[in-house]
């Protein structure tokens, strides 16, 4: 992935050399991203305001706050602090984006699901890889890429093809918002289950969550 992983001392003191350097909490988060956990980010529109104006001054904009801004770099994976902040010295206050599609894919469901599923999965003894809670009541959880793809295939292996599941999967094209970032004007993302080193060499295959999702999406659909 372009970087390595030095265990958790590596960790603690990528952590403690951010803080003392006193960078923005954005670029502090995105050195942690492309340093530690080897994702791409793009800086990211901001919507504010009451009527949630984007920052990219399209009035008309489709996606405000959601989207990349427009000819923005792409912060590599293995970017360091200073290439982090140098990179987003051109865009101040920009929305934390990862592309998924490269180093995963995202299945979305409720986040009232999404909880339930995380205690079911960790009892289970099941991989687990990030997972996001959006200010919009959504949770994200990350997977191993070609998800978003392979969805309808395995929905359909799991006979959960002909039912009506509040779940979705995005792939390559998409962009998922990161803490500390806010989301569309709405508040703050969180972290449900933070990155950490037990997924850094990737997340788990898509089918291993799937039916855990699919099944509760099914019983508690409103």
């Amino acid at each position: 992935m372009g970087f390595t992983i030095g265990g958790s001392r590596g960790t603690r003191e990528f952590r403690s050399g951010v803080r003392r350097r006193g960078r923005t909490s954005e670029c502090t988060a995105v050195a942690e991203y492309t340093g530690l956990w080897g994702w791409d980010v793009v800086p990211g529109a901001r919507a504010a305001g009451p009527g949630r104006d984007c920052s990219c001054g399209d009035p008309g904009c489709t996606a405000p706050g959601a989207h990349p801004l427009a000819f923005a770099p792409t912060v590599k994976a293995g970017a360091t602090l200073d290439e982090v902040t140098e990179a987003w010295g051109g865009y101040p206050g920009a929305a934390v984006l990862l592309p998924a599609g490269h180093s995963f894919d995202v299945i979305e469901v409720s986040e009232e699901v999404g909880r339930r599923a995380l205690v079911r999965l960790e009892r289970m003894g099941l991989p687990l890889g990030p997972v996001t809670g959006t200010p919009d009541g959504r949770a994200q959880f990350f997977v191993a890429p070609g998800a978003a793809a392979g969805l309808p295939h395995l929905l359909y292996r799991m006979g959960w093809d002909d039912a009506d599941l509040d779940l979705r999967a995005l792939g390559l094209g998409a962009f998922v918002t990161a803490p500390p970032s806010d989301r569309a004007g709405r508040g703050p993302v969180r972290w449900l289950r933070p990155p950490g080193l037990d997924c850094a060499g990737g997340p788990p295959e898509a089918r291993l969550l799937l039916g855990t999702l699919a099944y509760l999406c099914h019983r508690f659909r409103h």
